[in-house]
């Protein structure tokens, strides 16, 4: 993972210094020059440098004689999927985000992200996880390993890579070797604060222990599920139907062994099925949510989620399902557990 540094060149340094960077950068060669407030002036590449030697520039130059003035960035709480579907198609792969001061705070690499969901995230990290005892009575239920890494890991890294740069993660129960895990979340290049609960607050009460939200669009997930929800398709179809929030649905099969007959109110039949099956769609612990929402959640009270998805319904709000194509489980018990050490040996989760 390359580190933003590597892209960043000041106004003050040489034109043969820009060429090494350039070099060491392979692939990704392309400079963001900087000036003395680290504000973005301009960008260039091999080709911007090949063009001013061509008009007559030399190794003596200013950099500022070689560069591209009005590269394309984003701003980094103010941009759109679509935006970057645009970039993409492009065919730009590499862009500085940048701050309210126009200071690069970070890269967007295609290569390595093909996405940024302008949202933030919050982790629901406090339960107890009883029924996975004795294996949760010192580790928390988040901080099992599934594979190589915790479980609450590998919704974390999988946010990461659809561009997530802040989370919050509620924790209660051992929330000390959450904290100690994580940190602030520089390790991962983003940031991460705490909701801690003094009481049970639910599912979704705990959300308003955070102080704010950049973004108008909150992604809500339980800890304990193992998924390769496609985020990015799950955030384009809430925004694209105008939903106030949208709950992630997986489907719950139910075979029945014998032959069904549908009737009418007077008991006469007018079909019959050979065991037929029937598809239902359960909730998967995963939501997205416009921050307006929040002020429906009663401060200080135990209120779940699904509490505020029947307020949402009540008041004739847009409230959607999304249909979870890959693999979902929620590990709650040992024989979840046991499935998901042998699951994740097969899937692709990062």
């Amino acid at each position: 993972m390359r580190d933003i540094h590597d892209h960043i060149i000041q106004s003050f340094e040489s034109v043969r210094s820009a060429l090494m960077k350039l070099d060491m950068l392979a692939s990704d060669a392309i400079l963001f020059l900087v000036d003395d407030q680290q504000r973005l002036v301009g960008s260039i590449t091999d080709g911007d440098l090949r063009r001013g030697f061509i008009r007559g520039l030399g190794f003596e130059d200013s950099l500022l004689e070689f560069i591209q003035p009005n590269p394309v960035y984003i701003k980094d709480t103010d941009y759109t999927t679509e935006q970057l579907d645009d970039y993409r198609k492009r065919n730009l792969k590499i862009i500085p985000i940048l701050d309210t001061d126009n200071r690069i705070i970070d890269i967007l690499n295609f290569r390595l992200k093909k996405t940024l969901i302008p949202a933030e995230a919050v982790i629901m990290a406090g339960g107890e996880g009883k029924r996975l005892r004795p294996l949760t009575e010192t580790t928390p239920k988040p901080l099992l390993v599934v594979g190589n890494k915790p479980i609450i890991e590998h919704n974390v890294d999988r946010l990461v890579n659809v561009g997530i740069k802040k989370i919050h993660i509620s924790v209660n129960y051992l929330a000390e070797q959450i904290e100690s895990y994580f940190g602030n979340g520089s390790a991962k290049n983003i940031t991460i604060d705490y909701l801690r609960e003094n009481k049970p607050l639910g599912t979704i009460g705990s959300i308003l222990l955070a102080n704010e939200f950049a973004h108008d669009d909150i992604i809500v997930m339980n800890s304990d599920i193992l998924t390769t929800i496609d985020f990015e398709d799950f955030y384009k179809t809430y925004k694209n139907s105008g939903a106030d929030m949208a709950v992630a649905a997986t489907a719950y099969n139910v075979d029945v062994p014998y032959a069904v007959l549908e009737t009418d109110h007077n008991q006469h039949v007018k079909s019959l099925k050979e065991k037929p099956r029937y598809t239902y769609y359960s909730n998967a612990g995963i939501y997205i949510l416009k921050k307006d929402v929040l002020s429906m959640i009663p401060a200080g009270q135990f209120f779940d989620i699904t509490d505020l998805m029947e307020k949402i319904v009540e008041m004739g709000m847009k409230l959607i399902t999304y249909p979870i194509n890959g693999y979902w489980l929620d590990i709650g018990k040992k024989g979840d557990f046991d499935k998901a050490q042998e699951d994740i040996k097969h899937l692709k989760l990062d």
